[in-house]
């Protein structure tokens, strides 16, 4: 959008030319305009399966009301040659600045339905918020659509709407706008569950013939109901005497999560530094890293003597203080603030990591870490974490076939 300071006072006039979109149909707006040799201010176009709105804020043309009276029937008699409509309203100066408070809004659903919708739109306004703009970032495998708003802090902005997001379970993320969106350059996630679709230590148990107690424990530790450190200890005990040869039949049976390799793909693209950090296990993070190619990646180890598992861990254990510890580490090592950074996860231990990014995103979470997060996504598809930094579907298609 082009955009000229001029005097408020100054006569101006919004050309609005709506109808079925064809080629040319702007330039040919704007020769028809040039006659009257007015300066543009600001424009706005929107095409929704072919048909067109293009709005022209325009000073008014010199000479007074006749040379803005020939320029109204020219404009109208140029778009009715067209088979379009054309609408111009008089008025002075620019338009009015957006409000303080602005904020990006994003609205997943699967599908999004126009209660849902609707819900939202009243929601931001009740708040005493204003939209601005809205536009599609993706059509599959979710429908997301941004909202920017204005008019309303956005913590008060979040605060709304995830309760309207958890009456209606949608998915609403709310972050602020300005050039730190852009500028994130770190995003840091769980692996268990969130980058990948399984329990590292279930896959181990369950060569041990242990799943279901280690299961058991899992659960509640990542419900928050259990000490992390402790549940691990007790659940790794479970697996001594296993054949290190397991390690190799865990990693071939690990499933990444949809979307993963398109989300880091997509942001080792845009120069984003991407890490991991696990209450899983460096046999299994390594190999994943190695794989992704990400810069960071940190989890616990299984010690291994004389070729089999001893049911203890070694080195600095990566509980829940530790996964923020590591978020810190890795946006110094990559000389980012940590308001840049982003941080992904879905268990109790993530929560300190959640709450210290930029940006904490709940990635299909438990109920305590959805309601503590900065966000929460709720669709099974990882790359869903892209509409909330503003790209969309279709950039990373372009992307992808390029390459």
């Amino acid at each position: 959008m082009g955009r000229t300071m001029i005097p408020a006072q100054t006569p101006t006039l919004l050309v609005k030319i709506f109808g079925r979109d064809r080629p040319g149909l702007t330039a040919g707006l704007f020769e028809t305009l040039a006659a009257f040799h007015v300066t543009v201010i600001d424009i706005e176009q929107v095409v929704t399966r072919g048909r067109i709105v293009l709005c022209a804020l325009v000073s008014a043309p010199a000479g007074g009301s006749g040379s803005e009276g020939e320029l109204r029937a020219t404009v109208h008699g140029w778009a009715e040659g067209l088979g379009m409509q054309a609408e111009i309203i008089s008025g002075l100066g620019d338009n009015p600045a957006r409000g303080s408070g602005r904020s990006h809004v994003t609205v997943l659903g699967n599908p999004l339905n126009a209660e849902n919708t609707a819900a939202i739109a009243a929601r931001i306004t009740g708040c005493g918020g204003n939209i601005d703009r809205i536009f599609r970032l993706a059509k599959y495998p979710v429908t997301a659509v941004e909202f920017n708003v204005s008019g309303v802090p956005t913590e008060r902005l979040r605060t709304e709407l995830a309760t309207e997001a958890a009456v209606r379970s949608i998915d609403v993320a709310v972050v602020s706008a300005g050039l730190s969106r852009r500028a994130q350059r770190l995003v840091v996630m769980d692996v268990d569950s969130t980058l990948i679709q399984d329990e590292v230590i279930e896959l181990f148990a369950a060569h041990a013939g242990c799943e279901e107690k280690v299961a058991e424990v899992t659960a509640a530790a990542m419900r928050g109901e259990l000490d992390f450190e402790e549940s691990l200890h007790a659940r790794v005990a479970l697996l001594a005497g296993l054949d290190a040869s397991v390690v190799d039949k865990v990693r071939a049976e690990v499933r990444l999560t949809p979307g993963a390799r398109t989300l880091i793909r997509t942001l080792k693209r845009l120069g984003y530094q991407v890490g991991v950090v696990s209450g899983g296990f460096t046999q299994v993070t390594d190999a994943l890293a190695e794989q992704l190619g990400l810069d960071f990646a940190a989890a616990n180890t299984l010690e291994i003597v004389d070729g089999r598992l001893t049911g203890r861990v070694t080195g600095e254990i990566v509980d829940r203080a530790g996964k923020a510890r590591l978020l810190r580490r890795f946006a110094a090592s990559a000389g980012v603030p940590l308001a840049q950074t982003v941080a992904i996860g879905d268990g109790a231990n993530d929560l300190d990591m959640l709450n210290a990014a930029g940006l904490g995103v709940a990635f299909n979470a438990k109920p305590l870490v959805r309601q503590a997060a900065h966000t929460a996504l709720s669709v099974p598809f990882l790359d869903t974490v892209l509409y909330l930094l503003g790209i969309t579907r279709e950039e990373v298609e372009a992307a992808d076939a390029e390459s």
